[in-house]
This record gives structure tokens, C-alpha cells and sequence, in this order.
């Protein structure tokens, strides 16, 4: 495996990559610096850029491509890149931005076909014909969006990537148990993220928008689907359980969910949510680690590193 994230402490590093995140800070005793966060298609890496004002920050912005010279080190149990040079791409070098982004393991045309055939297995004919206007008129962005800035599927198509994971699992629990209602849990595995077209910034080193930060994918998908319905002069239950279905699916309220789950859809919902985003977090960081060892930390995994058994290998033999 070739990558940023596969060096370990020590590696030297001379390569260009791709400013994902440019944040200011000042140190305690008043310096200015600049954390860096760098990627390769393999995923990314945390820099300081000590010393750096005014001039340094508009150098270095997000979505810029630069050279760095510098060697990898281990902090808090955390690789970071320690840079000893750093220069803007130029025209010169050849480089694009598209050599240096991570994206889905699968193509958006593929993806596309596949979720349109779990809207064509829905039977009820408001939920089949509301969850495909929405995809119908988000299906852009939602094949391009990364699921969230960090932590899980934060990688070009990954939103779209994440809910066809999700609705793998989701055909499997329908089976064992059939008590579920597979239009409802399909609809709101599709729409549950959509909001995050409108409260991320884009494919391509995402922030967070005015709407993002002030309403957030939750609110402005619920929006959305009581917007859609009137257009489609829809009307019944189906549209209120597919709110509550976005409404919950973080759980509690401390995570994010002003309702917890309050029908057996919407907990499932929650339940393979968070399980394809641990196991996403979980695969990625294990991918990049040596067997018989254990991994960096994961902040949004409470912190945790994890081992990974030799075991692991005999399957690759």
C-alpha cells in the first residue's frame, strides 16, 4: 500500500499533496501557525506550519497543492508530518487535484444503478415516489459528496457510498426480520445524509456552510421532504415517519437527534448507521497498520487504538 498514511514514524516525506483543511492558531507565547491538514488518495495527515502570519495563510489555503519536505513523527499516538520545507505546486510540476483525492471504491454509475434499484423494490407508492424525486433532483451532488468532513466516509462519493452500505445491511436485517417495513427503512437510509449536500461546501476538501453550521443536515432535510410532498401533492403517515426517520437517527439528543427513535425503522436506522461508520473508521485505520501492532488513536472512536491480530494475515496467504 503507497500513501501518506502508510509511513510510519521516522519515514522521511518528499512528495506533493493536497491541502485539505488550512486553520490559524496562535501559540500561548502570541506566535501565529498554521495547522495543516495534508492528503494523498490514501487519505490524510496532520502539519504545523510554525512562524506563519497573514501572508503563509493566503499562500497555503485549503485546495492548494504544495511540495513538502519533512519526515513523519508520532504524537499523542498520532502520526503527524514534521515539515522542514513547504512550496506552492507550480504549473511547472504537472500535478491536478484530482491525483490527490480519495474516492469510493465503486463508480458513480455503478452506485447510481444500484440505488435505484432499492427505490424500485419499494411498493408504497408515496415513499417510492418521494425518496426518487429527492435523488432525482440532489442525484449530483449526492454521487459526489463525501458523508462528512472527517472521521467516516469523508472521501469523494462517499455519502452515496455509505447509504448503499447501509442498505446492504438493511436487506439482510429485513430478512431476519420481517416485521420491518422495507420501504420505510430503505426511504430513510437514502435520505437521512441528504441534507449534507446543502450543509457541506462540496467534494473537494468540504466545510461547512452558512446552513450547515446555523441548521444542519437534519433540519434541512426535513425541510426538504415536508417541501417535496407538497410539490407532489403527497399526503399520509409515510411523510411523517420519513421525517422522524432523519429527525432520529444520531439517537439522543447530546449526538444531535432533538427525538430519539420512536418506531422500529428508525432505531434499526440508527443502529446501521453508526455500525457502517465505526466499521468504515475501524477498516481504514487497520488498513494502514501492521499486523502484530496497534493503531493510532481515533478520536471519534472514544479515543481508541486497536490491535490487529496476526490472524488477520492468514487470510491474504
Amino acid at each position: 500500500m503507497n500513501g501518506i498514511t502508510y509511513l510510519n514514524a521516522g519515514d522521511p516525506v518528499e512528495q506533493f499533496l493536497l491541502i485539505k483543511q488550512s486553520t490559524k492558531g496562535v501559540t500561548t507565547t502570541g506566535k501565529p501557525f498554521l495547522t495543516l491538514i495534508l492528503q494523498d488518495r490514501s487519505g490524510d495527515i496532520e502539519a504545523k506550519l510554525w512562524d506563519a502570519g497573514e501572508e503563509e495563510a493566503k499562500k497555503y489555503p485549503a485546495q492548494a497543492i504544495v511540495k513538502v519536505a519533512g519526515e513523519i513523527h508520532n504524537y499523542r499516538g498520532k502520526n503527524q508530518l514534521r515539515l522542514r520545507k513547504i512550496r506552492p505546486a507550480m504549473p511547472t510540476d504537472g500535478v491536478s487535484i484530482g491525483e490527490f483525492l480519495e474516492t469510493a471504491p465503486v463508480s458513480k454509475e455503478d452506485m447510481m444503478d444500484q440505488l435505484t434499484q432499492y427505490i424500485f423494490e419499494m411498493k408504497n407508492p408515496t415513499i417510492q415516489r418521494l425518496t426518487r424525486h429527492l435523488v432525482k433532483k440532489h442525484q449530483k451532488e449526492f454521487m459526489e459528496f463525501p458523508a462528512a468532513t472527517k472521521n467516516h466516509h469523508e472521501f469523494v462519493s462517499g455519502l452515496a457510498y455509505h447509504a448503499l452500505s447501509m442498505l446492504r445491511i438493511a436487506k439482510s436485517l429485513t430478512e431476519l426480520y420481517p416485521s420491518l417495513n422495507k420501504d420505510l427503512l430503505y426511504a430513510g437510509i437514502i435520505l437521512h445524509d441528504m441534507g449534507k449536500v446543502e450543509e457541506l461546501s462540496g467534494p473537494v476538501s468540504a466545510t461547512y456552510t452558512l446552513e450547515g453550521n446555523l441548521l444542519g443536515h437534519i433540519t434541512l432535510m426535513i425541510n426538504e421532504i415536508g417541501k417535496a410532498a407538497d410539490e407532489l401533492e403527497l399526503k399520509g403517515e409515510e411523510i411523517l415517519m420519513l421525517q422522524h426517520m432523519v429527525l432520529s437517527h444520531h439517537g439522543k439528543a447530546e449526538w444531535g437527534s432533538p427525538k430519539p427513535p420512536m418506531i422500529r425503522e428508525a432505531e434499526i436506522l440508527h443502529y446501521i448507521d453508526n455500525l457502517d461508520a465505526k466499521m468504515n473508521m475501524m477498516d481504514r485505520v487497520l488498513n494502514r497498520t501492521k499486523s502484530g501492532e496497534f493503531t493510532e488513536r481515533v478520536f471519534a472512536l472514544e479515543n481508541r487504538s486497536f490491535y490487529k491480530p496476526l490472524m488477520y494475515d492468514e487470510g491474504n496467504e
